[in-house]
């Protein structure tokens, strides 16, 4: 292995388990992925909030905000789907900007749908991606559609936006389009 190379993966290393690495040193083709495979087969985000009936809540009741500050503590700790971890993949989302600057925009979340982490309450853990682009990518906005393609680790990031469990470093980042567009 040359040492400019290996200069360069160090970083990596750091923050992606060895399998992660050594598909990168192999060159594979990212595997396109779903959301939903980012889920673990036998988690059920509602599991605890089963049977409760919500109709007589309404905005500002203490039992509501209480509820909803339960969700929000079980979805960010959602966990990930082991299965997955040290692919390379390829996933389709929205950009929710976390770092941008003249250079182009160093790290966003990956979000499954539109408004997510913005006009509603954050997802799951399990299904946002910490991005940080190999190198500032250009031209992005909020909400721009995008694959992301790279290694998926499991690198847990809060930020402002929400709590991510995945995190894809090193990422390539293109325009959406649909196959045959």
């Amino acid at each position: 292995m040359n040492t400019r190379r290996t200069l360069t993966l160090l970083p990596l290393a750091l923050l992606l388990p060895t399998a992660v690495l050594r598909a990168q040193a192999s060159g594979r083709q990212p595997r396109t992925i779903s959301w939903d495979d980012l889920l673990p087969a036998d988690w059920d985000p509602l599991k605890h909030f089963k049977g409760l009936d919500l109709a007589d809540l309404e905005d500002g009741d203490p039992r509501a905000l209480a509820m909803q500050q339960q969700m929000r503590e079980i979805w960010d700790a959602a966990p990930v789907n082991q299965d997955m971890l040290g692919q390379q993949v390829r996933l389709p989302g929205f950009v929710v900007p976390l770092e941008d600057s003249r250079d182009g925009m160093k790290e966003f979340l990956l979000v499954p749908y539109l408004g997510a982490c913005i006009h509603n309450p954050p997802p799951p853990a399990n299904q946002l991606v910490h991005v940080l682009p190999g190198k500032p990518a250009k031209g992005l906005r909020t909400m721009s559609t995008v694959w992301v393609s790279g290694p998926l680790g499991a690198v847990r990031t809060d930020s402002a936006m929400g709590t991510a469990g995945y995190r894809i470093a090193g990422a390539d980042i293109a325009p959406y389009r649909e196959r045959g567009r």
